[in-house]
Order: C-alpha cells, then structure tokens, then sequence
C-alpha cells in the first residue's frame, strides 16, 4: 500500500470518527424527546429504533464487513465508520428510556439495594479493563479491523477468542444491574446480536487468513468464555 493510500485512508478513518460522534451526540439528544410525551412514546420509539438497529447491525456486520474482510483484507473507511457508528448508536440507546445522567450514576433501586450497586459497578470496571487491556495487547491497529501479521493466540487470547467482547459484556451486565428495566433486557439482547455477527464475521475473516493454524485455535480456546462454548468453535 502507498504512502497516498495510507494518508487517505487514515483521514478517512479520522473523519469516520468525528461524523459518528457527531451523529450518536445528535442521536442520544433526540431520542430523549419522547420521555418528555408520556410512557407509550418512549415504547413506541424504544420499539422502532430496536428493530432498526437489528437490522442495521446484520447489514452491517454481515455484509458491508463482511465484503470489506473478502475484498480487501482488511476494513476500508466506510465499514469502519459505519461499525463504529453502530456500536456508538448501541450505547447511546438507553438514552430512550433512562434519565439524561444515566452513564455516570445509578438508579434509585441500584442505590435502594446496595449488592445491585456494588455488583453493577465492579462489572462495569473489570470489563472496561478487559476491553482496554484486550485491545493494547492486540494492538490498536488490528484491533480496529487492520490487517495483521500473525495470529494472536496469547494473552488474553489464550482464555477466549474475543476478549473485547467479554470485557464488553460484562460493562453490559454492570450497566443493567445499576439500571434494571424490562427495557434493558431488550438493549441486552441487541448487544449479544451485535457481538455474536461482529464474531462470525471476524471468523471466517481470520479463516481466509490464517486457514488450518485457525481452525487449531478455535479447537483450543472458545468463541467467548467457558468450556460449553467450545461447541461454538
């Protein structure tokens, strides 16, 4: 790849960013509005946007990725602004249902049962060490779907094949416990969507490019945590 290629695309990268980041603080914003109008508004959007961010993660997962991954190798600018702006949207989502100070607080039955609180807050750091820590060791680059040179199998990789997406799990779980609905089942449930297309995209990517030294990987070490998770190999 030329040094023209690698100033583009790193822009291109750059300005992925700030668009997304625009476009969730714009998101986040307006998807507070409903709660101003009354409980069935905030169903009635909470619903709707639900079943556009399912569709939205298997479009993008499974087959914007996916033909980036088959094409070139590696993810291009579009795909990488488009992954970034769903997982921005992703957590952004509660804003629908919780109060605007939702991300840096807890809820009166979090705060009414101290063990909700104290489980939810120790979930949300560990899986923020986790994702942090999963991606220095993986390195920034490869973590953000930039072609690697050899497999990672140590590390956090020797326990599970995706650590960032444990660690993410667990801020998830943190998150619900300090901010229990029936709402947030649903926002549970979109994410193990996410993580799991983002997951089987990511595999048959390291397939092509790794081939049989892979599949002895996924022999060895689970999908996500835990022996059962073997049978996902």
């Amino acid at each position: 790849m030329n040094r023209k290629i690698v100033w583009r695309e790193a822009f291109g990268q750059i300005a992925g960013m700030v668009i997304a980041a625009l476009a969730v603080t714009a998101a986040a914003y307006l998807w507070r509005i409903p709660q101003s109008w009354g409980q069935w508004a905030v169903l009635i959007t909470y619903s709707i946007s639900l079943f556009l961010m399912f569709v939205g993660v298997w479009l993008i997962f499974r087959k914007i990725v996916r033909r980036a991954y088959k094409q070139n190798g590696r993810l291009t600018s579009i795909p990488s602004f488009l992954q970034l702006l769903i997982w921005g949207l992703f957590f952004a989502f509660p804003c629908i249902y919780n109060p605007i100070h939702w991300a840096w607080s807890q809820s009166k039955i979090s705060r009414l049962i101290p063990a909700l609180g104290s489980v939810g807050w120790t979930c949300i750091w560990i899986g923020l060490a986790v994702v942090i820590g999963a991606m220095f060791w993986l390195g920034m680059s490869r973590s953000f779907g930039q072609k690697g040179k050899k497999l990672e199998t140590t590390g956090p990789y020797r326990l599970t094949r995706n650590p960032q997406l444990f660690g993410g799990a667990l801020l998830i779980i943190g998150c619900v416990l300090l901010w229990p609905s029936w709402y947030a089942l649903g926002w549970m449930a979109l994410f193990a969507t996410m993580t799991h297309m983002m997951a089987l995209t990511e595999e048959e990517h390291l397939r092509n490019m790794f081939g049989e030294e892979y599949e002895r990987y996924c022999r060895r070490v689970p999908r996500y945590f835990g022996s059962l998770e073997r049978m996902n190999k």
